[in-house]
């Protein structure tokens, strides 16, 4: 579910939600307002709203956790692509071709995990580009000579286990997508609190401003949280320049 229409589902249901607060209101008799009506509404409301906000905090740590997870993941394969390339060159120029294959195959795990590719095949997530398989078996065919190319190869076969790790851990947690039953009861709770807030309010355009900009902002809570549980797509994905960057400056 994307974070835009998240965002607009939540607007609209508390917007609803606060309309019909007022519309019971006015055609509400006057035997439903006395002060032990309004308390027994009022203590409901407020136990919904603390256990909604229990849960919100928990679905923005999560899907904060998510997101750093992931910029973790996005530097250390950066890192690693750059000491790989570097003990490529420390071992000699017979490596050449090798990090030519770096720098492509780094290329082709952008275009896969932002999804630049217009022809992206979900069912290939997981399987290492032709240029990765070939860099593979190209490490594996070294042949040292010296006494150097021999201390240099098992760190080479090292951080390029590291790098293939860490890129299968970014597709495995490619997205913490948030489950659609919580949001859809998450979103009820805030149409039934907005709700109760202008249940016994006379209906005014302060009111009814006020309810607009709340749901505004709490639409925008939501839209955040799901956004972020989804860190490679919307408004707040994670930049690919920092990977980009340094492809150009590879087998230069």
């Amino acid at each position: 579910m994307s974070s835009q229409l998240v965002f607009l589902v939540t607007f609209v249901s508390i917007a609803v939600g606060g309309a019909l607060g007022m519309l019971i209101r006015i055609r509400l008799p006057d035997a439903g307002l006395i002060a032990e009506s309004k308390e027994v509404v009022r203590l409901g409301a407020s136990l919904m709203g603390t256990v909604a906000a229990l849960v919100l905090g928990l679905m923005i740590a999560s899907a904060k956790n998510s997101y750093d997870t992931q910029i973790a993941n996005v530097r250390q394969l950066t890192a690693n692509i750059i000491l790989l390339d570097e003990l490529l060159e420390q071992y000699g120029p017979e490596t050449r071709e090798a990090r030519t294959m770096i720098r492509r195959a780094a290329a082709i795990t952008v275009q896969r995990v932002w999804q630049e590719s217009v022809a992206t095949d979900t069912t290939e997530t997981f399987t290492p580009s032709r240029a990765a398989a070939q860099f593979f078996l190209t490490l594996e065919s070294l042949s040292p000579t010296n006494d150097v190319q021999r201390a240099i190869k098992p760190r080479l076969m090292d951080v390029a286990t590291d790098l293939t790790r860490t890129r299968l851990l970014m597709f495995v947690h490619f997205d913490n997508p948030i489950p659609a039953p919580l949001l859809i009861i998450v979103i009820l709770w805030l149409t039934v609190i907005f709700a109760s807030f202008t249940l016994f309010a006379d209906a005014n355009a302060v009111v009814a401003v006020a309810s607009l900009v709340y749901a505004l902002a709490v639409s925008s809570a939501l839209f955040l949280i799901v956004d972020m549980s989804q860190p490679f797509t919307g408004l707040m994905k994670i930049p690919s320049e920092q990977l980009k960057h340094v492809l150009p400056q590879l087998a230069s």
